[in-house]
């Protein structure tokens, strides 16, 4: 993956702080496939996560939510891939999401991808690895348990190297503490690389969003052909 530069490192982090500010009057914009509740006759994959996951900026077909989906069918799996992607959403925010989406049904699989605009804003390091806890708590609670899978994250470089590694320690901490699948870094091979990305240097395009999908889908692909053997 290519390095980033100290000005794309500028160009990134204005970018990524419009990003984390969209909405409608504050509000969070939702991905278009943001409910949870569709009775499916197929066991649920939910998708918990920041316009990293909602697939912001790209047609809906285009999602890596979309591509990961065709995968899974593709396969002879029968799962359903829920995105409940929220633009601009810190860890905080999918803590207070999680009792409405947990009510909506029990999902077979959850993935959390969180804390990018944590680390955007520079939030505590100890308050983002707290609201994960929190979250993979609420999952462990459940009475059918789903199987629960961490998505590991990076700060920005120009967040300093201390903050970077304290920041990207928490997410496979976590998931082994939870007895958590850890899914490393999704964006390998698309951070940073033009050819991938859309203008904002941050989000990935189409091509991009097939890089990612192949990403978690060498972590799940395994789950799912496990969990349909039952």
């Amino acid at each position: 993956m290519r390095s980033w530069s100290p000005c794309s490192c500028r160009v990134l982090t204005f970018a990524m702080l419009s990003m984390a500010a969209c909405g409608d009057h504050g509000r969070p914009i939702v991905a278009k496939d943001s409910s949870v509740a569709a009775a499916h006759a197929v066991p649920t994959i939910l998708l918990i996560g920041t316009s990293l996951t909602a697939g912001f900026g790209l047609d809906p077909v285009d999602a890596w939510s979309t591509r990961l989906q065709q995968m899974i069918d593709s396969a002879g799996l029968r799962f359903h891939v829920s995105n409940a992607g929220v633009s601009g959403e810190t860890s905080a925010d999918a803590l207070h999401r999680m009792d409405w989406l947990l009510s909506q049904g029990t999902p077979a699989i959850v993935v959390v991808e969180t804390g990018a605009n944590d680390a955007l804003r520079g939030q505590s390091v100890d308050a983002v690895n707290s609201n994960l806890e929190a979250i993979l708590d609420r999952l462990d609670r459940l009475v059918r348990r789903p199987v629960i899978v961490v998505a590991g994250m990076e700060a920005l470089p120009n967040m300093g190297r201390a903050y970077g590694q304290r920041f990207r320690s928490v997410f496979p901490a976590a998931a082994a503490a939870h007895r958590a699948v850890y899914l490393p870094f999704f964006l390998a091979g698309v951070a940073g690389v033009d050819s991938l990305n859309q203008a904002d240097g941050l989000h990935p395009n189409a091509a991009g969003s097939r890089r990612v999908a192949v990403n978690v889908w060498r972590t799940i692909g395994p789950i799912l052909d496990s969990l349909q053997r039952r």
